[in-house]
């Protein structure tokens, strides 16, 4: 059974030079199982590609009690500040998941009396909203505090989401088509391959075997015809259908053919015995 990955601890790893500089914790003995200063560095940098401490503390296998412990310790001002800077930096990443839900919604699966029916794409305004008001306070909130829009800041905000809306739509219409193009040149490139193998095929029929195809074909039509599956040659304004004489194999050559040289036997009714 294959264990789940929780996904807080799904990294997505931040530049190098963007990772806060700190000097780590001195510890009185140095563990390899402990807070080294490699591991802290580790536990710094997975904190600012998760932005949870929880899975910070995962991801370098030690406890977020004694994460917290070590923040706590005397010479660990440096590590404070790195923290924070590093917390930042995953909120951050937050902030960009969240965006890229507000605009292009999520899939939710469609389910009746237990049946699963599809999937349909649902938007989340209020999501949207919360993140234009912190991004752009000074067009969505006042003094700092979130109000709501008048009518202008409303009709601001349907423009604004049905242009991200098309320019998504656009990009994924793109995409199908390209796709559908690059199915549509491999169907053609199988076509034209069927089409040389069959004429290399048509190729190599000889003459006598040309005639028996045709033969074939002549006396399918007719049974057809006589079942009343096809059109009946008295009917038909067509003219009958005219069988091709089948091909037969003349002898090579015109050899005799032999007589049985051997001894016979002979039998009551060849002696006149009845």
């Amino acid at each position: 059974m294959t264990r789940r990955s929780d996904p807080r601890t799904t990294r997505m790893p931040v530049l190098a030079s963007e990772l806060p500089d700190f000097t780590p914790v001195p510890r009185q003995c140095n563990r390899h199982d402990g807070w080294t200063p490699q591991r802290q560095r580790d536990f710094i940098e997975a904190l600012a590609d998760t932005g949870s401490v929880h899975a910070a503390c995962k991801a370098v296998n030690m406890s977020q009690p004694g994460a917290y412990q070590l923040r706590r310790q005397p010479g660990a001002d440096s590590f404070r500040a790195a923290w924070q800077a590093a917390l930042d930096l995953g909120v951050q990443m937050v902030e960009d998941v969240a965006m890229e839900r507000a605009l292009h919604g999520i899939e939710v699966p469609i389910i009746s009396h237990g049946k699963h029916y599809g999937t349909r794409r649902i938007y989340n305004d209020r999501l949207l909203m919360f993140i234009l008001r912190n991004r752009a306070p000074e067009r969505f909130a006042e003094g700092g505090a979130a109000k709501g829009l008048n009518a202008v800041g409303k009709m601001q905000l349907e423009r604004k989401k049905k242009e991200w809306q098309e320019e998504w739509q656009a990009k994924r219409f793109k995409d199908i088509a390209e796709t559908r193009e690059s199915i549509t040149r491999k169907f053609d490139a199988l076509r034209e391959r069927v089409e040389e193998e069959n004429a290399a095929k048509e190729a190599c029929l000889t003459e006598e075997t040309r005639q028996a195809f045709a033969h074939a074909e002549a006396l399918k039509a007719r049974d057809l015809a006589r079942a009343g599956l096809g059109p009946d040659p008295e009917t038909s304004a067509e003219e009958p259908i005219a069988l091709p004489p089948f091909p037969t194999r003349e002898p090579e050559c015109d050899e005799e053919p032999e007589v049985e040289t051997g001894p016979r036997i002979r039998r009551l009714k060849d002696e006149g015995w009845e």
